[in-house]
């Protein structure tokens, strides 16, 4: 399904007590989306089942974060990490998101499942956004998308050596703050 990067500016929000929820196959395409899901991306289930989960990728966000959700993933590991979503309008929406892997009786991954929460809006403006900023520039500064997404991945890891810390633990300990 084609679509335009087109962005409106304009956020959406949704209540503290609502989850959105949607499951992958392994290629990333969706599989289930909650009604929650469906309202505020602004798209029907039938537009949505069989698409790949990139239908609601925003521009804004930076392509290391979600190769560090993927390359997480498909090592079998769970991870939380901060994302906005572009509805099918051009509105946004900020989540912190909880993807963890799928497993059928054996323990083989088959999917990936992901509960998405209000996001503590402390964070996300004092943290999360100018971090956001700062990878998407880098990314970017360079013509070549994959020059790009290596020097933003080179920074993020350097983040996270200066603070001794994996991704998880640096988003825990945001929201222990």
């Amino acid at each position: 399904m084609a679509r335009d990067v087109y962005s409106t500016g304009i956020e959406r929000f949704f209540e503290d007590d609502e989850i959105i929820v949607s499951k992958t196959d392994l290629k990333g395409r969706l599989t289930y989306c909650n009604d929650v899901f469906l309202r505020l991306a602004g798209y029907t289930e039938q537009e949505c089942l069989g698409q790949p989960h990139s239908l609601i990728r925003h521009p804004h966000m930076p392509r290391c974060i979600f190769q560090l959700l993927w390359e997480t993933i498909q090592d079998g590991k769970e991870i939380f990490a901060y994302v906005v979503n572009r509805c099918k309008n051009g509105d946004h929406y900020w989540v912190i998101a909880h993807v963890t892997p799928s497993r059928d009786k054996t323990g083989s991954i088959v999917g990936y499942h992901s509960n998405r929460r209000v996001p503590d809006r402390k964070i996300l403006e004092g943290t999360i956004i100018p971090l956001y900023e700062e990878l998407l520039s880098i990314e970017r500064r360079h013509a070549n998308r994959k020059d790009g997404l290596k020097a933003s991945s080179e920074m993020i890891k350097q983040l996270l050596g200066e603070k001794k810390v994996q991704y998880d633990e640096f988003i825990a300990r945001l929201q222990a703050a």
